[in-house]
């Protein structure tokens, strides 16, 4: 049984939500079962596809099986990286980002929790509706997991690149055929910190009614001048 009060999720979420950014060093120190349990139970207050709640998550914390998971990031991120690095030459901003991830891909099987969201049942291929609805049943819970984790203090990140190889993942997982890895959480106390993240302005994304209608940007004003 968790103790919903074992914990101080007393945060702000608005303060949660403007702080929370994606912590790729993580210490190798524990972390507490039950506080793991109770990420996950708030994670489980997310909507999904006619509340169908299919989802499941693995969490990883052997270190034969989080060496495997390693093993899989390492294969795609150094293809994805060494592009990465090439594109980003002249932005130190995102330089500094890859230089993040590559730290977590060195030290991946060090990171104490490793938490695997999935999904029951499939989906059309190349049928967009299917698709949507069912990868939108399990990111609205993920997203609650990483702001739980913002809350108390843990440190936390989304990737996708540990699970590319849908069959090794499903075999080094012992997922069934019908279960569907769809995100991977490293979680940790961090090395870093949180802070306030910088995002592009609403002006230069929001539009109403039809793409590109922007009321709100001034007559002769370029959309150059909002960003």
């Amino acid at each position: 049984m968790i103790l919903k009060n074992q914990f101080d999720f007393s945060l702000p979420l608005s303060q949660a939500m403007e702080t929370q950014r994606a912590i790729r060093r993580i210490k190798p120190d524990p972390v507490d079962e039950a506080l793991i349990l109770r990420l996950i139970e708030l994670a489980l207050k997310a909507p999904t596809g006619s509340n169908a709640q299919s989802w499941e998550f693995i969490v990883v914390r052997n270190l034969r099986v989080k060496q495997g998971l390693a093993r899989l990031n390492r294969q795609l991120w150094g293809i994805y990286g060494r592009i990465g690095r090439w594109v980003t030459r002249n932005d130190p901003k995102r330089r500094r980002m890859l230089d993040a991830v590559q730290w977590q891909a060195d030290h991946f099987a060090e990171i104490p929790v490793i938490i695997v969201a999935c999904l029951k049942g499939g989906f059309i291929p190349f049928v967009h509706l299917s698709a949507a609805t069912y990868f939108g049943s399990i990111f609205p819970a993920v997203q609650n997991l990483l702001l739980a984790a913002r809350a108390v203090g843990l440190g936390a990140a989304l990737t996708t690149i540990p699970i590319w190889n849908l069959i090794a993942a499903r075999r080094l997982l012992g997922l069934p055929w019908n279960v569907t890895p769809c995100a991977v959480i490293p979680l940790g106390w961090p090395i870093g910190h949180y802070g306030p993240t910088t995002r592009k302005p609403v002006e230069r994304v929001v539009s109403f009614d039809r793409y590109g209608n922007r009321p709100f940007v001034a007559e002769g004003q370029s959309q150059k001048e909002i960003i």
